[in-house]
C-alpha cells in the first residue's frame, strides 16, 4: 500500500511540477516503470492522457503554455508597427487651452448633468424636513455647471484648509476670485446637489450606476481623439478613499493604501489616457479569459483595439505571466515586464548571484532574465535580446561604468507613464474630501481630462508651457465664455472693513466718471448706508477718499494738527487751521488734490 503524502511532499510538488531540468535525460516521465500515486492524489492521475504541446489551447480549461527552457541565444520576432495616423485626431492648428479641454467635454454629457443635478435638487428638497439652503434653490444652468468646473478646477491651484476659507473675508487669507463667481451658499448647494444618474430608473446591480454614463462617455472620447504610438504602459493607480465602500481597496505598497483601484491604459511618448477600467470586484468591466485570470484579462480588455498592430507593452509582475504574453505574442504585440519567479511555466535560475550578474533562458517566443542588483530582479520579454548595456551610470565601489539587461534599461525608461499622471494629479489635482464617493471619482475624471488636453495643447502648439500654467489660463478662458457676473447684494451682513481704510491716511478725490452717468458719476456713501446712529439715507456723492499709504512719505503729509477733513454726501468741509492746504501732483498721472491732515 503506497504511504500518504506529507504537507511538505504535497508543496514540493506543486511548486517543483514547473521546473524543468536542461538535462531532461531521467525524467519521470520516461521510465519503464508504473507510477502509483498514493490514495489521496489518485483523482489527479493524468498518465493515460496524450502529451500536452507548448502552444496547446482548451477552450474549457483555458490556455496551457509550459514553454521549454534553455540556454540558446534569444532573437526577438520582428513585429513591424502600424503607424498610420498615429496622434492626437483633431483638425485645430492653433487651439487654446479652452479649445483643447472642449474636445473632452461633451455637450450633451454636460446637459444631462444639468437635468440630473435639477432634478435631484429638487428630491432633496422635498424629502427634507428642513430645507435649509435648498430653499432658495434656482435651476442650474450650462453655463453655471462649466463655472462650477471652473471654480473646482482653480481650487486645485490654491490649496486651502476647508471650503469656507475660499470665501473668508479675513484679508490675511482672503480670495477675491471665488466671491465674483458665486456666493458661498450657490456653491456648496451646487456641490451639494451635483448627480449624474436618475436614481429611479438606475441599475442597481452596476456598482458603478451613479457615474456609469459620464465615466462610459468620456472614456470613448479618450479613445478616439487619440492613436497611440508604439509603446504602451498597463499600470495601477489608486484614487484615496476610506470611507465606506464595496469594491474599496488596500494596496499597503501604495502611499494612500486605500481606496478606488484603477487600471490606466497610457502612451508611453506622451502620457497620454487612452483608457481607465474602475476595479468593482467581480463585476469589474472586463473580458474574462479563460486561463489568465483577473490580471491578463485586465491586460486582454484594455488592448482589445490596438491588437494586431505591433506595439509593445509595458507592465509591471502583477500581470506579467508567460501564458499572457504568448497570447499577445500570437496577437502581433509585443511585452516586457517584470515577473514573479514563482509564476507557473517560468524556468529555474541559479540561487546564488554577484551583483551586476545577470542569467538568460530562452524558449521559442520569449526570454526570460535573472538579474541580481541590490537584490533578484526577474524579467520576461518578447522584444529584447540577450544583451547588456551601459546604464550611464558609474558604479563607485569600482569606477567602471555599470551594465544592466537591455530590457532592464527599458523598462526602467518606459514603465512610469501612470506614476507621472498621478505625480500630476497630486500637485494640482482638484479632488476634494466629499461624502460621496462618486463626486470624489468624477472630480478625478475632470482632472485626468485636464491632463489629457494640456497633451493634446502641447502636441498641436509645441509650447513649452507648463501644466500650473496650463490650467490657469483655462480657468481664465472658461469663465470669460460661461460665466455671468453675480447682482449686486440686497441685503444681509456687510463685509469685514479692511483695516487700512480705518488707520491709514486718506485724501479726498473726484469718483472716475463711467459711460453712462459721465460727469454726473455718483455712488452711495458707505458710511450713510452702514452707520446706525441716524437715519439710513441712500444719498450719493461725487467724491471719495484715497488711501496714502505707500504713495507718500510721511514728511510731506504733516503731523495730525493740520488742516481736518469731513466728509458727507453733500459738502467738504474744512476746519480752521493756521497751515494752509497742501497741493501735490499724483504719481499715477493727472492732477490730485492731497490735504494733510486725517479724515473724520
Amino acid at each position: 500500500m503506497a504511504r500518504k503524502l506529507t504537507r511538505e511532499d504535497i508543496l514540493d510538488l506543486i511548486f517543483d511540477s514547473d521546473a524543468e531540468s536542461d538535462s531532461g535525460s531521467d525524467s519521470l516521465s520516461d521510465s519503464d516503470e508504473e507510477a502509483h500515486l498514493p490514495e489521496n492524489l489518485a483523482g489527479c492521475d493524468r498518465s493515460n492522457e496524450p502529451a500536452v504541446p507548448d502552444n496547446a489551447v482548451y477552450a474549457s480549461e483555458g490556455t496551457v503554455f509550459l514553454p521549454t527552457w534553455t540556454s540558446v541565444l534569444f532573437s526577438p520576432p520582428d513585429l513591424d508597427f502600424d503607424n498610420t495616423g498615429i496622434g492626437v485626431q483633431d483638425s485645430q492648428t492653433n487651439p487654446s487651452e479652452a479649445d483643447c479641454f472642449k474636445l473632452f467635454r461633451n455637450e450633451p454629457i454636460v446637459e444631462q448633468v444639468v437635468q440630473k443635478t435639477n432634478k435631484y435638487a429638487y428630491q432633496l428638497k422635498e424629502s427634507a424636513t428642513v430645507p435649509g439652503k435648498l430653499a432658495k434653490w434656482a435651476e442650474t444652468t450650462v453655463n453655471e455647471i462649466c463655472t462650477f468646473l471652473a471654480a473646482v478646477i482653480v481650487m486645485g491651484l490654491v490649496r486651502k484648509g476647508s471650503l469656507r476659507d475660499y470665501w473668508t473675508t479675513d484679508p490675511v487669507m482672503q480670495t477675491p476670485f471665488f466671491p465674483t463667481l458665486f456666493s458661498l451658499d450657490r456653491f456648496q448647494v451646487l456641490l451639494r446637489a451635483l448627480h449624474f444618474a436618475d436614481n429611479t430608473t438606475a441599475n442597481l446591480r452596476d456598482p458603478l450606476n451613479k457615474i456609469r454614463s459620464v465615466f462610459t462617455s468620456l472614456m470613448a472620447t479618450f479613445g478616439q481623439l487619440f492613436v497611440p504610438h508604439r509603446d504602451l504602459c498597463i499600470d495601477e493607480s489608486l484614487l484615496l478613499w476610506k470611507g465606506r465602500l464595496g469594491f474599496r481597496q488596500y494596496i499597503p505598497s501604495k502611499r494612500k493604501r486605500f481606496g478606488i483601484k484603477l487600471f490606466m491604459l497610457c502612451d508611453v511618448l506622451t502620457g497620454y489616457i487612452i483608457n481607465v477600467k474602475v476595479y468593482t470586484g467581480s463585476s469589474t468591466d472586463i473580458t474574462h479569459t479563460p486561463g489568465l485570470g483577473v490580471s491578463g484579462s485586465v491586460v486582454l480588455t484594455l488592448l482589445e483595439p490596438y491588437l494586431g498592430r505591433g506595439h509593445t507593452l509595458y507592465v509591471d509582475n502583477w500581470y506579467t505571466s508567460p501564458t499572457l504574453f504568448h497570447h499577445l505574442l500570437r496577437a502581433k504585440t509585443g511585452a516586457c515586464g517584470t515577473v514573479r519567479s514563482n509564476r507557473k511555466g517560468m524556468p529555474c535560475f541559479r540561487d546564488k548571484m554577484c551583483s551586476g550578474e545577470a542569467e538568460f533562458k530562452s524558449c521559442k517566443d520569449m526570454l526570460a532574465v535573472k538579474w541580481h542588483d541590490r537584490r533578484d530582479v526577474h524579467m520576461l520579454t518578447t522584444v529584447h535580446s540577450a544583451n547588456m548595456s551601459t546604464s550611464g551610470k558609474i558604479d563607485h565601489a569600482t569606477g567602471t561604468e555599470k551594465i544592466k539587461p537591455q530590457c532592464v534599461l527599458n523598462y526602467n525608461k518606459k514603465m512610469g507613464a501612470v506614476d507621472k499622471v498621478d505625480m500630476m494629479d497630486s500637485f494640482v489635482g482638484c479632488t476634494r474630501k466629499t461624502l460621496k464617493w462618486y463626486k470624489k471619482l468624477f472630480f478625478h475624471f475632470v482632472d485626468l481630462a485636464v491632463q489629457n488636453a494640456f497633451i493634446v495643447y502641447k502636441v498641436k502648439q509645441d509650447s513649452s508651457l507648463t501644466y500650473q500654467k496650463f490650467r490657469q489660463n483655462l480657468v481664465r478662458q472658461l469663465v470669460e465664455e460661461h460665466h455671468n457676473p453675480r447682482k449686486p447684494s440686497t441685503g444681509g451682513r456687510p463685509p469685514a472693513d479692511n483695516p487700512l481704510r480705518l488707520t491709514g491716511r486718506h485724501f479726498p478725490s473726484e469718483i472716475p466718471s463711467t459711460a453712462q452717468q459721465g460727469k454726473n458719476t455718483r455712488r452711495h456713501c458707505k458710511v450713510c448706508l452702514t452707520t446706525k446712529k441716524s437715519l439710513q439715507k441712500k444719498q450719493k456723492t461725487r467724491v471719495l477718499t484715497l488711501v496714502a499709504s505707500g504713495l507718500l512719505p510721511h514728511s510731506l503729509l504733516g503731523d495730525n494738527d493740520g488742516p481736518q477733513v469731513r466728509l458727507t454726501p453733500r459738502r467738504l468741509r474744512l476746519r480752521a487751521s493756521p497751515q494752509p492746504p497742501l497741493f501735490l501732483r499724483g504719481s499715477s498721472g493727472g492732477d490730485t488734490l492731497f490735504l494733510s491732515g486725517t479724515v473724520l
